[in-house]
């Protein structure tokens, strides 16, 4: 039977930084975090103070890494319901350990502060760093991370029993390093609509699929886009520019964004496909776009981000279509505050958009 729990009281075995807090503590917590200098512990606190408000609703911001970030109204209970699903799903129990090393500025940091409330968990909380692990000893039951972390952290990835890894798709390099880990690491998939994740792949399977958490039920649009149907965190059908390919009811494949498919010549091209077939050659961080051409309409770049152009590139193994035409470099992309690239913003420093 699934566990009958609100946004209004914290779990009894709740506890924050090692101490436990009702909502009149927490408010306290809060006030003092805000009147701090530290922008990680101001953002924590402003999202406290906004939860343990009377308010059924709550307003999140999206990350604008594939569009113009935006505010969405969010019902608390939603979150609780996510919070809930995310509980059963990997099996946390309370008084299990959670490291928070995300900025509160975003869902992911926010929902770890939810499941541990709702879940009865005992948060650490930690200011967000590349390097999250470095200059931490102790085990943690569950965290969440984004590949740039995760990726700094493989050599004390022993210290977290339960990974989940959001905010951009993780590379087959990463992946490979995963397969012997004591960690059980999983790639989440999910939006701040959809109160971060609605579905999980885990890393050290094979072959792995997303798998839809539950109450969760999945369906693909006309354009093979992902539509989501999750009652207990949304209304209404949650219509994705997500391709993917169905394999059951539960499980998907993610292919990529519909709305970053490239039209050259006629022929339709994957960035994030394109982007797995370079990988390996490519030692800096790097991305693929297009730009627009008289013949073909639109023809394939990469970007790199690095300060020294490299000296060739072997992109004999790719359709001569699908080539890049082009091959741009940049000192440093523009990113969210998790770490995500912003592809748009990042096209605007070259001029390209």
């Amino acid at each position: 039977m699934k566990e009958n729990r609100t946004y209004k009281q914290p779990h009894s075995s709740f506890k924050l930084d090692g101490v436990f807090y009702d909502n009149p503590g927490l408010l306290n917590l809060a006030g003092i975090f805000i009147k701090g200098s530290d922008d990680y512990l101001v953002s924590l606190g402003i999202f406290i103070e906004k939860w343990v408000n009377s308010n059924s609703e709550i307003s999140l911001q999206t990350s604008g890494s594939t569009g113009t970030p935006k505010a969405v109204l969010m019902s608390k209970q939603s979150m609780v319901n996510s919070a809930l699903a995310t509980g059963s799903y990997f099996k946390l129990s309370p008084g299990d350990s959670a490291l928070s090393c995300l900025p509160f500025t975003y869902i992911a940091a926010k929902m770890m502060f939810v499941r541990a409330y709702v879940l009865g968990l005992e948060l650490e909380c930690i200011k967000p760093s590349s390097s999250p692990l470095e200059s931490l000893s102790k085990p943690y039951d569950f965290c969440a991370m984004v590949p740039l972390q995760l990726e700094k952290s493989i050599a004390n990835l022993d210290q977290i029993k339960t990974l989940i890894v959001g905010g951009a798709p993780l590379s087959t390099a990463l992946m490979d390093q995963l397969k012997n880990s004591t960690s059980t690491v999983y790639e989440t998939f999910g939006m701040t609509e959809t109160v971060s994740h609605i579905a999980v792949k885990n890393i050290r399977k094979s072959f792995s699929l997303f798998e839809v958490l539950p109450s969760v039920s999945i369906a693909v649009d006309a354009r093979n886009c992902l539509l989501i149907e999750a009652p207990e965190l949304a209304s209404n059908t949650i219509q994705t520019n997500d391709l993917v390919r169905l394999h059951s009811k539960t499980t998907f494949e993610w292919v990529g964004r519909y709305d970053a498919v490239i039209n050259s010549g006629g022929i339709k091209i994957s960035p994030e496909q394109l982007e797995q077939q370079l990988e390996g050659l490519i030692q800096h961080r790097f991305f693929i776009a297009s730009q627009k051409e008289a013949v073909l309409g639109a023809v394939v770049i990469l970007v790199i981000e690095s300060t020294t152009p490299y000296k060739s590139l072997d992109f004999e193994a790719i359709e001569p279509l699908k080539r890049p035409k082009h091959v741009y470099y940049v000192d440093q992309f523009t990113e969210t505050p998790s770490g995500k690239i912003k592809r748009q913003e990042t096209l605007s420093q070259l001029k390209l958009v």
